[in-house]
């Protein structure tokens, strides 16, 4: 008996020692991607010097992923084969090299948004639902407190001066930064209190801090954003404690997403005008015109992969949207815009339909999981967020990597898990 005991205590500690190293893993992943520390690093300006060091410190978060992987390959090839869309997509983007207008630089980033996609498979195929609001709850958690931290302790880093003056950015480079984090953040965090009842404080805690940022973000489309992602939670919540009602309620909020549809289709301008934005969305209908014209040169192919918005030169494609928006925007502000641009019709359709793959399963787990209460609002807030931002099939981008988790969890059910 003694000797058994003996036996298993050694047999314990290795147990947790490698869930303590999956977890710390799971966590670099996460972290990195968020790239909460990259801004201090390069500051307002962009440091060339630390540039490099950037890049290199993407590298821990590659071999987290190898790690995860070579702990359950057959799990991870199992997901991915039920995700045929995303496959596709990642095979799009490398192919894309072969036409791109810069080759080695659309390789480069395909094989980055591969290890990306790769380490947001891995987490969502070693954590159940509950485990996996968790770990992201956690990242979050230390998220908020660092971005009060600064925003407070070092406000020539973490508060705007010339252009908003005031408001927080925390540790990202602009307000709507700070602002969109913090209200998936408060998504994904509300879910972790329904998913985990005992802590349930803890996370609700956290949430009243990532709200509080985004209050002090100023970013009104943020805090519709958050708001959005809330009523999500409430739906899940409604659906699941009376299913015999959950129809109705279903409808009744996709009525209410219509209406809303024909408020913003017949009365823009006075919606424009309570989000105290201008017409064309701060510039974003003049990028969006622009970068339409460039699609109609290439609308099957595209200019190749992560290509388009550094390639610089007289008779780029970069050259001629800054020509006719009349100034240089960063990206497509349109997760939808920047398929097409980058990859073509097809890149675009790849996209489209794993996005809608994703919503249909997370309907239908609405009714039958409980990790709806993650997919269902963090697809809502996300879904929103691809209309005037260039986060999908992103790199080095942890919203890009948490919208593959979901989409994973949906098609790898809880009973799989460790499998």
């Amino acid at each position: 008996m003694t000797q058994a005991l003996a036996g298993a205590a050694p047999a314990a500690h290795r147990w947790t020692a490698w869930r303590l190293l999956t977890l710390a893993a799971a966590a670099a992943i996460f972290l990195i991607y968020s790239q909460f520390w990259v801004f201090p690093l390069l500051g307002d300006a962009g440091n060339p010097a630390a540039s490099g060091l950037v890049r290199a410190l993407y590298l821990p978060a590659y071999g987290a992923a190898a790690l995860l992987f070579a702990l359950s390959p057959g799990a991870t090839l199992g997901a991915l084969a039920r995700q045929p869309f995303l496959v596709l997509l990642l095979l799009i983007a490398g192919l894309s090299a072969a036409w791109s207008i810069a080759p080695d630089q659309t390789l480069r980033r395909a094989i980055a948004l591969g290890f990306t996609t790769l380490g947001a498979v891995l987490l969502a195929v070693r954590y159940r639902w509950a485990e996996l609001s968790e770990v992201l709850g956690g990242c979050f958690a230390f998220l908020t407190v660092v971005a009060l931290l600064v925003s407070l302790a070092a406000p020539s880093i973490g508060v705007m001066h010339d252009l908003f003056p005031g408001a927080w950015r925390g540790v990202w480079p602009e307000k709507n930064a700070l602002g969109g984090n913090m209200a998936l953040g408060f998504t994904v965090l509300l879910a972790a209190a329904a998913l985990n009842p005992r802590r349930a404080p803890i996370w609700l805690g956290f949430a009243a801090l990532a709200l509080f940022l985004v209050l002090m973000s100023t970013s009104k489309t943020s805090l519709v954003s958050l708001m959005l992602g809330a009523g999500g939670v409430m739906l899940v919540a409604l659906v699941r404690r009376h299913p015999a009602s959950g129809v109705a309620t279903v409808w009744l909020a996709v009525l209410g997403a219509a209406m809303l549809a024909g408020v913003l289709l017949f009365a823009a301008d006075l919606v424009f005008e309570l989000l105290g934005k201008d017409a064309t969305l701060t510039g974003r209908t003049k990028i969006w015109a622009a970068a339409m014209r460039q699609v109609e040169l290439r609308p099957w192919t595209g200019f190749g992969y992560g290509v388009v918005w550094e390639t610089k030169g007289t008779w780029t494609p970069l050259a001629w949207i800054v020509k006719d928006a009349g100034f240089t925007p960063i990206h497509a502000h349109s997760g939808w815009i920047e398929q097409w641009l980058g990859m073509g019709v097809f890149g675009l359709a790849a996209f489209g339909m794993m996005f809608l793959q994703t919503v249909v399963l997370a309907m239908v787990a609405l009714f039958r999981s409980p990790g709806a209460y993650l997919a269902v609002p963090l697809l809502i807030v996300y879904g929103l967020m691809t209309l005037t931002e260039s986060i999908a099939v992103t790199y080095h981008d942890f919203r890009w990597a948490m919208f593959v988790m979901v989409a994973t969890r949906l098609v790898w059910p809880d009973e799989k898990v460790g499998t």
